[in-house]
C-alpha cells in the first residue's frame, strides 16, 4: 500500500522539477535560436580556410573544359544517350533481332566512347598531380584520385541499371575512376564530395591541399576556436543557471505573497459570509415581523367585515327591495366576500414559513383573469387607469405556484405600475406649468388636458418555448438605469420623499424585494425594461408545467387534488 507521506513527497518534488523547467524553458529556447541563427557563422570560423579551399575546387570540377564541355555537360550526354540504347534494346520485339541490330550497335559503341571521354576528362583534371598552373588551379592541390558514380535507383533512368555496355559486361552505371598512382596515407589525404548532376551523378575527389605542417596547424586552430565556443557556452549555461536560481527564488517571494494574499482574502470571505449570514438573519427577522404585522391588519379587517356581511345578507332576503338596488347590494356582497377571502389568504401565508410555499397547479391566464376582474373597476374609476388583460392563447398556461404568494406579487407589479401612471399625470401637469409658451387660456387648456391623462396597464400572457411570460407594462414616468438596476434592493425606494405618496403606506422599499423572493420560490426569474418618460415592462419567466397538467388532466377526479381551479366571480379553491 502506497505511503501517503511518500505519495506527497513525489508530487512536491515533481511540482518543484516543473517549475525549474518552466523557469529552464526560457533560456534554453534563446540558446536554441542562437544556435540555429549562428550556425553557418559557427561552422565557417571552425572550419577556418577549409569552406574557401573546398569552394574553389567545387568551381574548378563545375568550370573545367576539355575538348567536348565541361564534365556535367559530358554525364548528361552519356545518360542521354543511354537511354536511347536501353529504350532501342527494348523496342526489339526477338534477341536476334537485338543482337543483329545496327542501330544497337552503334549505340553501344558510341556510349563505350562517351564513357572513355569521360574518363580522359578526369584524367586531364587529375594530370599532373601537382596542379601548379595557377590558370588552372590557384591552390596547388595533389590529387590523387577522382570518380565518377552513378545513382541511377529511385531515378527515371533506373532501367539502365540492368544493362550491360561492352565485352567487360560491366553495367551503365558503373563507377568511372581516375587513379593518379601516387602513394598516399588517410592521414594525408582529404575527400570531396561534389555533386556535378543531382540526383544522378557525384564526383568524389581525394586530394591534398596543404603540406602537412599546416594540416596540422589548421587543426589546431579548429580545436581552439572549439575551445572558445565552448567556453562561451559554459558561461552562458552559467549565466542561464544564475538566472533561473535568481528567478526562482522570486517565484518562492511571490508565492508566499499569494498565499499570504489567499489566506486574507479567505478571512474577508469568511467575514463577508458571517455579514451575509447576519443580514439573512435580519431580514427574516423582518420579514416575520411584517407578517405578524399584516396578520394582525388582516385579522381586523376580517371581523370589521362580519357585520357588513351580516347586514348584507338580511336586506338581501327582504322582499321589499326595488330589483336595482337589489343587484347593487349583490355585487356589494360579492366584492365583500372576495375581500374576506382575500384577507384569509394572507392569514394562511402569513402563519406558515415563507420558505415552505404550499404549490400547485394553476393557470396563470385563470389567475391574471381573476386579478383583472377584481381590480378593473377599481382602477377605472379611482385610479384613472385602463387595465387591458391581453392573452395570446385561450388555453391555460399552467405553472406550478403559491396561489397566494403569487397573486400577491402580480398586485405588487400592479400597484408599482398605477403609481408610475399617477407619477407620469404629475409630470405632465409639471412640465404645463413651467412652459413658457403658454398663455392663461392654453395653459388652463392644456392642465385639463393633463388632468383627463388616463394611465394603461397591460397584464400579457403567453408561451415562450418551454417558459409562460407574464408582462405587467405601464405607460407611466418610466425608470432611469440606476434606478432600474436598484429597484428590486431592500429598502430602496424613489417614493419616500416623493409629495404624491405622502400620508400614505408607501415608499418602504419592500415591494420589488418581495417580488423577488417570491420568484425565486416558484423558480422564475424578474426582468425589467425601462425608459424615462416612456414606461416600464416588468416581465416575469416562469418555467412550463405542462406534464403535470396532463398527468392532472388524465386523473378521474375533474378538480384532482393539488390543481389550482378559480372558482365563479373570481372566487377560488385549492
Amino acid at each position: 500500500m502506497t505511503d501517503p507521506g511518500s505519495l506527497v513527497e513525489r508530487t512536491r518534488r515533481r511540482k518543484h522539477f516543473w517549475s525549474y523547467a518552466r523557469i529552464l524553458a526560457a533560456p534554453l529556447l534563446l540558446w536554441g535560436l542562437v544556435l540555429v541563427a549562428l550556425r553557418v557563422p559557427l561552422q565557417t570560423w571552425l572550419d577556418g580556410e577549409k569552406g574557401y579551399d573546398e569552394a574553389v575546387l567545387r568551381e574548378w570540377l563545375d568550370e573545367a573544359r576539355g575538348y567536348r564541355g565541361t564534365l556535367r555537360e559530358m554525364i548528361e550526354d552519356y545518360l542521354t544517350r543511354a537511354r536511347h540504347y536501353v529504350q532501342r534494346i527494348h523496342s526489339r520485339p526477338h534477341p536476334a533481332e537485338k543482337a543483329e541490330d545496327r542501330e544497337v550497335l552503334q549505340l553501344r559503341a558510341n556510349l563505350a566512347i562517351r564513357h572513355e571521354e569521360i574518363y580522359e576528362q578526369l584524367r586531364t583534371l587529375g594530370s599532373p598531380p601537382t596542379k601548379r598552373d595557377a590558370g588552372q588551379l590557384p591552390l596547388f592541390p595533389i590529387i590523387y584520385q577522382l570518380q565518377v558514380r552513378f545513382h541511377l535507383q529511385g531515378t527515371p533512368l533506373a532501367d539502365l541499371s540492368a544493362v550491360p555496355l561492352g565485352a567487360d559486361g560491366l553495367p551503365l552505371d558503373a563507377p568511372i575512376t581516375w587513379d593518379s598512382g601516387l602513394p598516399s596515407d588517410a592521414s594525408q589525404y582529404q575527400v570531396l564530395e561534389h555533386a556535378l548532376l543531382p540526383p544522378y551523378a557525384t564526383i568524389y575527389v581525394r586530394y591534398q591541399l596543404h603540406a602537412y605542417n599546416k594540416r596540422q596547424r589548421n587543426e589546431e586552430a579548429y580545436h581552439q576556436r572549439l575551445r572558445q565556443l565552448s567556453a562561451l557556452a559554459i558561461a552562458g549555461t552559467v549565466l542561464s543557471l544564475t538566472w533561473m536560481v535568481i528567478v526562482q527564488r522570486r517565484q518562492r517571494e511571490r508565492e508566499r505573497r499569494q498565499a499570504e494574499t489567499e489566506r486574507q482574502l479567505l478571512e474577508q470571505r469568511l467575514a463577508t459570509q458571517a455579514a451575509e449570514r447576519q443580514a439573512l438573519e435580519l431580514k427574516s427577522q423582518m420579514w416575520a415581523s411584517i407578517g405578524i404585522m399584516a396578520g394582525s391588519y388582516a385579522h381586523n379587517i376580517k371581523n370589521l367585515l362580519v357585520r357588513p356581511n351580516d347586514l348584507l345578507r338580511r336586506c338581501l332576503e327582504a322582499d321589499s327591495l326595488p330589483s336595482d338596488q337589489a343587484l347593487m347590494l349583490s355585487e356589494i356582497q360579492q366584492t365583500l366576500s372576495t375581500v374576506t377571502e382575500r384577507l384569509q389568504q394572507i392569514l394562511h401565508t402569513v402563519r406558515r414559513d415563507p420558505n415552505r410555499a404550499e404549490t400547485v397547479l394553476l393557470d396563470l391566464n385563470a389567475v391574471v383573469n381573476e386579478l383583472e376582474q377584481t381590480w378593473k373597476g377599481l382602477a377605472r374609476e379611482k385610479w384613472k387607469l385602463e387595465l387591458v388583460r391581453e392573452v395570446q392563447m385561450e388555453g391555460p398556461l399552467w405553472i406550478s405556484g403559491d396561489v397566494s404568494h403569487l397573486q400577491q406579487a402580480i398586485e405588487n407589479l400592479l400597484f408599482n405600475a398605477r403609481d408610475a401612471t399617477f407619477e407620469m399625470r404629475n409630470h405632465l401637469r409639471d412640465r404645463i406649468r413651467q412652459a413658457a409658451d403658454l398663455d392663461a387660456q392654453g395653459r388652463r387648456q392644456a392642465l385639463i388636458a393633463a388632468a383627463a391623462w388616463r394611465g394603461r396597464v397591460v397584464l400579457r400572457t403567453f408561451r415562450c418555448d418551454q417558459e409562460i411570460v407574464l408582462e405587467v407594462c405601464d405607460n407611466g414616468v418610466g425608470m432611469t438605469e440606476e434606478v432600474r438596476r436598484r429597484c428590486t434592493e431592500t429598502h430602496f425606494s424613489t417614493k419616500r420623499d416623493n409629495a404624491i405618496y405622502e400620508g400614505h403606506s408607501t415608499g418602504m422599499g419592500l415591494g420589488l424585494s418581495f417580488v423577488v423572493a417570491i420568484l425565486e420560490h416558484h423558480k422564475a426569474r424578474l426582468e425589467i425594461d425601462s425608459e424615462p418618460l416612456h414606461g416600464t415592462t416588468f416581465r416575469i419567466r416562469f418555467p412550463a408545467a405542462d406534464n403535470q397538467a396532463s398527468e392532472g388532466r388524465r386523473a378521474s377526479d375533474p378538480s384532482p387534488q393539488g390543481v389550482y381551479v378559480p372558482g365563479p366571480s373570481g372566487e377560488s379553491s385549492a
